[in-house]
C-alpha cells in the first residue's frame, strides 16, 4: 500500500525535536488549541467578491452607467458586509452557548447520579481498547476528575468541542474579508472617476482584477489545507466567475425594465 505521507528525510528534523523537547510540549499544552479563522476569512473573502462584482456584471450586463456600480458597491460592501459578520457572530455565539448549555447538563447528571454517567465513561472508554483492570482504572481516574469527565462527555457523547473562537473574532475576520477582498472589483471605478474615465474598458478589467482575486483566495486557502494551491484558486475562480455570470444574464435580461 503506498502513502502520501512525507519522507522523514525531507522533514526538518532539527525543527522537530525543538518543538517537542518536553518543555515545548508542555508549554503549547498550557497555551491551549489555537484557533484558526481561516473558515470566517475564506466565507467572507469569497462572498465580498462575488457578491460585488455580481452586482458590477449586472450593471454591465444592464448597460447602466459606472456611477450606479459604485453606489450599488459601496452599499453592498457595507450592508452585506455587516450583515454576514453579524450572522457569523451570532451563530458562533450560539455554537458557545450550546456547549455551556450542555455542560451544565453533564454537570447536573452527574451530581445526581453518577453511576449512571460512570457507566457511560466505562463504555466510551471500553471501546478504545480498554478492558480488565486497565479499563477500571482508566475509569477510576477520569471520573475523579469532574472537569476531566464532563469534557470526556462533550467531546464522545456530545461530539462538541471544547472551546471555540470567541464570536467577535470571528465575526471582525469575516466583515474585514468581505470589505477588503470585496473592493476589488470597484477599484478600477473609482480610480477611473478620480482619472477622468481615462480607463476604456472597466467592466473588463474589474473582471480580471476579480478573477485574479478568486484565484488568489483559493491559493491562499490552499496552504492550511491538504490541497494543491492551484486547484484550489481554479475551484475558488470557477465558483466566483459562476456567480458573476449568473448576474450578467440576469443583467440583461432585466436592462429593459430600468
Amino acid at each position: 500500500m503506498t502513502t502520501n505521507l512525507p519522507n522523514p528525510s525531507d522533514q526538518n528534523l532539527a525543527q522537530l525535536r525543538d518543538e517537542h523537547t518536553p518543555d515545548a510540549v508542555r508549554a503549547r499544552l498550557e497555551d491551549g488549541p489555537q484557533h484558526s479563522y481561516l473558515k470566517d476569512f475564506v466565507y467572507g473573502a469569497i462572498d465580498g467578491a462575488v457578491t460585488t462584482f455580481a452586482i458590477v456584471s449586472g450593471v454591465a450586463g444592464a448597460e447602466l452607467s459606472a456611477g450606479v456600480v459604485i453606489v450599488l458597491g459601496v452599499a453592498n460592501l457595507i450592508g452585506d458586509g455587516f450583515s454576514m459578520a453579524a450572522s457569523n457572530f451570532l451563530g458562533t455565539r450560539a455554537e458557545n452557548q450550546l456547549r455551556e448549555k450542555a455542560r451544565r447538563i453533564e454537570e447536573e447528571h452527574i451530581e445526581l447520579y453518577p453511576e449512571g454517567e460512570k457507566e457511560e465513561i466505562r463504555q466510551i472508554v471500553s471501546q478504545k481498547g480498554f478492558e480488565g483492570e486497565d479499563l477500571d482504572r482508566a475509569v477510576e481516574i477520569i471520573t475523579s476528575d469532574r472537569s476531566q469527565w464532563v469534557d470526556m462527555m462533550m467531546r464522545e457523547e456530545l461530539g462538541l468541542s471544547l472551546e471555540n473562537p470567541p464570536a467577535w473574532r470571528a465575526a471582525l475576520t469575516t466583515f474585514l474579508a468581505f470589505v477588503t477582498v470585496g473592493s476589488i472589483p470597484l477599484l478600477v471605478f473609482f480610480a477611473n472617476l478620480i482619472l477622468e474615465h481615462a480607463i476604456p474598458s472597466p467592466y473588463l478589467l474589474s473582471a480580471l482584477m476579480t478573477g485574479v482575486a478568486f484565484f488568489a483566495v483559493g491559493a491562499f486557502k490552499s496552504r492550511f489545507v491538504d490541497e494543491k494551491w492551484y486547484v484550489a484558486g481554479v475551484e475558488t475562480l470557477f465558483v466566483g466567475g459562476l456567480a458573476a455570470g449568473l448576474a450578467y444574464l440576469v443583467g440583461i435580461l432585466l436592462k429593459d425594465f430600468v
